[in-house]
Order: structure tokens, then sequence, then C-alpha cells
């Protein structure tokens, strides 16, 4: 079923349930967008967007117990009938014990969390977002190299897998291995994770599995990371022409997000995990705003013009 159980949400935010005898396991978020329900509590419900996760905070707090038990009762009848996903009470403030009643009654779920409302808002939007971001699982390894999210892709059997290994040992950490599971998290961030079933798990042709966290340690491994760099690895052919400057960059797409993509002509004596590092680092210089290819390319305009100059006095 589409979106994050609550009781996910309770699990991961490390929330208090204040009516266990609600079912938290059926109940799904479907939306990242959070919402301090004001204008609700005074019966105004034009528009109300029943999907979101309602935050309850100080301002809100205090206004109920300002209410007459009437109100408070039909005000909580009108708002616990649109079926919303659930009701968090930050500060862990005293829940008025009718809206708790009338939760109850209509299997609402009602937590309860220690942060202040604005800091614990931007930790659930963030969190959220992630889990409900569009996803698509590719054939690939995705490496932190450097700081850098290094996404590794060919064909089965190019020597993906024994890159990464190499790439683990020179103290990088492995992402995932084999299947990579990629969220667009907004418009320029790409996420990648691996599935709960292989990760941090390499495949070894001729060797088998190999768990890199138990036989490397911790330190060597990395739930998720930003993908910023493709490396696609083939059989090297003396008839194709590969990029010797990189003055343009080539891309890659995935869910409409461009990432910068080299191919990698594969030839034996090649050392893959060097030429990676080097990839990633060069890639990272890059992003500070220097570029070596350019920088040649200035350097020969410069040579080519003092030439002329000199034949010219």
């Amino acid at each position: 079923m589409k979106g994050v159980s609550v009781k996910k949400i309770v699990e991961k935010m490390s929330l208090k349930v204040l009516n266990p005898e609600v079912d938290i396991k059926s109940r799904r978020v479907t939306t990242a967008e959070v919402n301090r329900p004001a204008l609700q509590l005074t019966g105004y419900f034009d528009y109300f967007e029943k999907s979101r996760i309602e935050i309850i905070g100080m301002v809100e707090h205090t206004y109920l117990q300002k209410l007459s038990k009437d109100q408070k009762l039909d005000v909580f009848q009108k708002f616990f009938s649109h079926n919303i996903p659930c009701v968090i009470i930050s500060r862990n403030l005293e829940p008025d014990a009718d809206l708790l009643k009338a939760a109850t009654a209509s299997g609402t779920p009602v937590l309860s969390t220690d942060y202040g409302t604005s800091a614990f808002m931007a930790e659930l939007i963030y969190y959220l977002g992630e889990e409900l971001a569009p996803c698509i699982s590719i054939h690939g390894v995705l490496v932190d190299v450097y700081g850098e999210g290094l996404l590794l892709m060919g064909e089965s059997g190019i020597g993906k897998s024994e890159a990464a290994l190499e790439l683990i040992r020179r103290g990088h950490r492995l992402v995932s291995d084999d299947v990579v599971e990629i969220r667009k998290i907004n418009k320029h961030t790409l996420v990648g994770t691996a599935p709960d079933i292989t990760r941090y798990f390499i495949e070894l042709r001729g060797v088998g599995i190999i768990d890199v966290k138990t036989l490397f340690g911790v330190e060597c491994v990395k739930e998720k990371q930003n993908i910023d760099l493709v490396i696609k690895l083939e059989d090297w052919k003396k008839e194709n022409e590969y990029d010797r400057l990189g003055l343009e960059e080539e891309y890659t797409e995935f869910l409409g997000n461009k990432v910068v993509c080299h191919s990698l002509p594969i030839r034996p004596g090649r050392n893959l995990a060097v030429i990676c590092e080097s990839a990633a680092a060069n890639h990272r210089q890059k992003k500070m705003g220097y570029n070596a290819a350019k920088e040649l390319y200035r350097r020969v305009q410069e040579n080519l013009q003092k030439a002329d100059d000199d034949e010219e006095d």
C-alpha cells in the first residue's frame, strides 16, 4: 500500500502513543506536508487537507484550554470526522481529555514528542520527503568516494563489484551492491540506498557473498548517499572514440534529474579503483570551481597567442 505507516513514523521519530488501543499499523501517511490545525480548531474546515499529519503545539494547546466543553466536543467531532492519519502533540504537552476521547472513538492515533514544534516539524517533513519521494531501482553499485556518491553501472560481470571492493579496501564506503534504490528528493538531489535484504552485502563471482560490514567494519559502509557522479564501465573497443579532455560534461538522467556521467573503457591492467578515486576527486574539484581541462585549454590558447605575437614582432 502506498505511503508510510504511522507505526514506522512512531519508531523512526521515537514518538509516544497516547491511545495505544488504536491501530497504528493500518494508518498511512501519503504526503510529506504537515499541518497545524489553527483555523480548524475554530471550526473552519474549508480547503482542509485531511491527508496531512496534524501537529498541535503550544498555541493550539493553550487555545483549546480556553474553549468550553461543548465547544471542544463540537470542534473535535468535526475535526476527527475527516479521517486524518494521526495527531502529534509537541513539547510533551498534556493532551486534552476530550481530544483524546474523540480521537480514540474515531480510530485516530494521538502521539507525543518532547521536541519543540518547529524543530519537530522540520525533521518530520524531511523524513517523510525521503520516504515518499519517487523511487526507482537500477542495476549498479553505489560507493561513497571522498564524500562523492559514485554510481558504477555496466553490464553484469564487467567488474563493478570488484572495483567497489578495492575502493572499500582503500578506505571508502559501500552503500549498495547490485541493486540501488534511487529516490528523487528534489529537482537537484538524488539519494541512493540499498534494499533491506541486500544491504552491506557484495557478490563476488567465484567467491560468493561477503558481508562488508562484518568483514571490514562499520566505518566501511553507509546507509544512504547523494548520487553525484555516474561511471559507466564498458568493454574497450578500438573503433570507439573516448573523451580524452573532458571539456564538455556528459549526463545521464534518473527520474528527470541529470547526473554527470563518464564512460570508462575496460582493458587489462587498468586500475579501476584508482581511476574511480581520481574521477570522484576531479568532480569534487569542479564543484569547487576548478576545471583542469579548461585550465589546460586556457594555457594552450595563451601559448598560441604568445607565439602569434612573437611572429608579429
